[in-house]
């Protein structure tokens, strides 16, 4: 069993920035061993990737719409993953969620809201 906890939401304003935490946990789960993804769901929209790194976070993956925006990151030492997004005009309200690669471990969600 594997617990994500995001955090960090709030309200950003455009060309602002907030950085979101997911830590995970799990008796027998080891953070480092696996890729981290972070999606997102705007209301009334289907849930969507926004980035992944691999076990060491040396490798990233973008989504084209966050692209030189938001940057992932991880410190394994601390279990966590995090999300640093720049908010930009008409972006609006999304939850973003955390999520282990290729398993389906979710977090409860985190709300960010870019105000223009």
């Amino acid at each position: 069993q594997v617990q994500l906890v995001e955090s960090g939401g709030g309200l950003v304003q455009a060309g602002g920035s907030l950085r979101l935490s997911c830590a995970a946990s799990g008796r027998t789960f080891m953070f480092s061993n696996y890729a981290m993804n972070w999606f997102r769901q705007a209301p009334g929209k289907e849930r969507e990737f926004v980035a992944r790194n691999n076990w060491s976070g040396a490798s990233t993956t973008y989504a084209d719409s966050v692209k030189g925006r938001f940057t992932i990151a991880r410190d394994n030492a601390k279990n966590t993953l995090y999300l640093q997004v720049n908010g930009r005009k008409r972006e609006g309200t999304a939850v973003y969620y955390c999520n282990v690669f290729g398993l389906e471990y979710w977090g409860q969600e985190t709300q960010v809201t870019v105000s223009s």
